[in-house]
């Protein structure tokens, strides 16, 4: 098991986050669903082979709505830090008409 420290927010809560190193070699992900209902939020992860029409699950998240709210703020913090960085992040000629809502 690795150990990662991370400090949240403004409090500067140290917490000390544990991971097997079966899941910290991740999942790889190149579509994603995400459906919810009054109480969560579920986020499907899967690959999809190309010229494939079937997608496979890799890993399922679910989440409270308020942690679903801050996962949302936390990946756009981090797209615009990496855009800023490395140049905007192409979405393709339709933009977001491309992806499956």
């Amino acid at each position: 098991m690795g150990d990662d420290s991370r400090k949240s927010d403004s409090k500067s809560l140290k917490l000390n986050i544990k991971i097997d190193d079966d899941v910290a070699q991740g999942v790889y992900a190149n579509l994603a669903m995400v459906v919810h209902g009054e109480s969560e939020f579920m986020l499907d992860f899967m690959f999809l082979q190309p010229g494939r029409k079937e997608a496979k699950v890799g890993s399922r998240v679910i989440l409270s709505p308020l942690q679903a709210k801050r996962l949302l703020s936390a990946l756009a913090d981090n797209v615009n830090r990496y855009e800023r960085r490395f140049g905007a992040i192409p979405v393709g000629a339709n933009g977001s008409k491309d992806i499956i809502h």
